[in-house]
């Protein structure tokens, strides 16, 4: 049986955490950031938790994790 192939793509989004959840980067943080409170933008800065409806098919994207 061959290797599996990570899916590199989101190898790069999400990051496993140590009871098996998934951690991502904030959407809405590249750009037009005039527009956004200071707050907002701060609050935008750090991780957050991948859903749980997602957490299956980012598993079968990262075999390895």
């Amino acid at each position: 049986m061959p290797k599996m192939k990570t899916k590199k793509a989101a190898a790069k989004r999400f990051r496993p955490t140590k009871n098996g959840h998934f951690t991502r980067g904030q959407a809405f943080s590249r750009h037009l950031k005039t527009a956004k409170s200071s707050k907002r933008r701060r609050n935008l800065r750090g991780a957050t938790m991948a859903s749980k409806a997602d957490e299956g098919s980012i598993k079968r994207m990262l075999p390895y994790s």
